[in-house]
């Protein structure tokens, strides 16, 4: 009976910790270079096969010019520009968030590859918001299915990094470790896209004009919407630096004031 117990015990204490158990960090990043890679190759392939006019159709709709014929395939080649920068955005984030995490985890292995099956999902993505028509119902839900698989693409990415605040002590650099000098920028990098496919898909939801050329616009400025947001977060952080010095300034120029005060003085 006491053998049982024990065995049973140990049991339960080995499902306890599975999940914290320590997994190769190397292998984590090679794999998930790998579908990154496949999945910006998926998009190219997509585009070459179905988006490139035929040399007759040139001759004859367009009069010999390639050019108007291109145009003809803009929305196409927009959304593929949009599907590529969130592919390159989302690898940067998922690059800088290993970069200081030191140890991983088999719990952040499991959330690493539930991220990397959205992220697979991007071609079809692609393929939905590019291949309905303008200004139809088809249209919007094409862009809400995006914006849920953006989502959940970023989210669990986010879900790696809580993982690891909980024992950042061992599995995080300490300039990214809560209160570290990376931390504030990370946590604002990682909440950019699902604040943004948020947004995107409440907007809708309540904007009948909105369209897969505007989604996809909001895709290629977000880069941009990313720097500023680095400067932004270096400036506050050098704002609350520089108030804190100075009311530290301020509490030492007293402490000196009344330390050269006579006891008389200090009293009146």
């Amino acid at each position: 009976g006491q053998r049982e117990e024990e065995e049973e015990h140990h049991s339960l204490e080995t499902f306890t910790f599975y999940l914290s158990e320590p997994l190769s960090k190397e292998r984590v990043e090679a794999f998930s270079d790998g579908v990154y890679a496949i999945v910006a190759t998926l998009l190219i392939l997509d585009i070459c096969e179905d988006n490139v006019p035929d040399p007759r159709e040139v001759e004859e709709k367009f009069h010999g010019s390639l050019l108007e014929a291109l145009r003809e395939y803009g929305p196409n080649y927009l959304a593929y520009f949009g599907s590529f920068v969130t592919i390159g955005l989302l690898w940067f984030v998922h690059h800088s968030l290993f970069l200081y995490v030191t140890k991983a985890t088999r719990l952040m292995g499991l959330l690493n590859i539930l991220s990397l099956a959205f992220i697979g999902g991007l071609p079809l993505a692609y393929q939905l918001t590019s291949e309905f028509a303008e200004k139809s119902h088809n249209e919007i839900e094409a862009i809400q299915v995006s914006c849920v698989i953006t989502f959940f693409a970023s989210i669990f990415q986010f879900a790696i990094w809580t993982t690891a605040l909980l024992h950042e002590r061992e599995t995080l650099h300490p300039f990214a470790r809560y209160g570290g000098k990376e931390h504030a920028f990370m946590f604002a990098k990682l909440a950019l896209y699902p604040c943004v496919s948020l947004g995107a898909f409440f907007l809708t939801c309540l904007l009948s004009e909105f369209s897969t050329a505007i989604f996809h616009l909001m895709q290629i400025v977000i880069p941009f919407a990313f720097l500023a947001l680095r400067i932004f977060v270096r400036i506050s952080l050098t704002v609350i630096k520089s108030m804190m010095s100075l009311s530290r300034r301020k509490v030492v120029l007293l402490e000196e004031e009344e330390a050269c005060l006579s006891p008389t003085e200090t009293l009146s």
